[in-house]
Parts: structure tokens; C-alpha cells; sequence
């Protein structure tokens, strides 16, 4: 097992209301950015189901510099229905699911929970599209 220390929540910055999978984030990563395989360890649907991505025991390819140590978590949605406007989409199932998922991972790999991080803390972007701070490490 690799040591983890820190966990890093995503969106998959695509438009609310509609379903991807991981095979097609997957295609996405594989082709589009030359990678080896998709680059987050779970995948959670807009139902709330937990899909496995990256195997766990992989290094991940998610947040540049800072992939090592880290496990990569992402929910399906987090634009507004336009495609272009970041929005936290997350359904209530996805809450639910995002926040046992990271429970059950703090416990596992012995994370505090002030080492939950979302995207935008360190890339300049919206991601996750929610404020991670707020709602894991209070």
C-alpha cells in the first residue's frame, strides 16, 4: 500500500442533470490528455453510487504537484446547465456519498480531516465548485 495522507475533491466540469461514467471520464483522460488511465481513484454518480477509478494503490493524476500521497475523489456535474458556469450540482445522494466515501477513507488511511482539500486550493480553477473547508474540515 502507498502511503496517503491527504485527499483532493474534484467535479467532473460537466453540465448538470445529465450522467457520465467513469469509462467515459476515462476515455477523456486516456485520449484526450495522452494519460495511462483515468485520474481519479473514485468516481460518484449523480445517484450516488461510488465507482473505483485509478486502482488505489496508483499514484493518481489529478492535481499537478500534488498527486503523490493523495487520493483524487470526483463527483459527476459542477457547471451549470449552459456548460460554462461553475455551480456546486451536487445532488443530495452525491453529498451523501461524498461524505461517507471521505469518512470511510480519513478512517482507513488515518487522514485528519484538515487534509481534505478540494482542486481550487491549489489550481486556479472553481473545482470542486463548493467550499471544501467549509463543509469537511470544520
Amino acid at each position: 500500500m502507498r502511503p496517503v495522507n491527504k485527499i483532493i475533491i474534484h467535479c467532473s466540469a460537466t453540465p448538470e442533470g445529465r450522467d457520465y461514467t467513469v469509462a467515459q471520464i476515462r476515455d477523456w483522460h486516456v485520449k484526450g490528455n495522452g494519460w495511462k488511465d483515468i485520474g481519479y481513484h473514485f468516481v460518484i454518480y449523480r445517484d450516488g453510487t461510488v465507482h473505483a477509478g485509478r486502482d488505489i494503490n496508483q499514484i493518481g493524476a489529478h492535481t499537478t504537484g500534488q498527486n503523490t500521497g493523495s487520493i483524487g475523489i470526483c463527483y459527476v456535474g459542477g457547471l451549470a446547465a449552459d456548460g460554462k458556469t461553475p455551480k456546486d450540482t451536487r445532488t443530495d445522494a452525491q453529498k451523501k456519498a461524498l461524505r461517507a466515501l471521505v469518512d470511510r477513507l480519513c478512517q482507513q488511511y488515518g487522514i485528519n480531516r484538515r487534509q481534505v482539500y478540494g482542486h481550487n486550493e491549489f489550481a486556479a480553477k472553481a473545482c470542486p465548485c463548493f467550499d471544501v473547508k467549509k463543509e469537511f474540515r470544520v
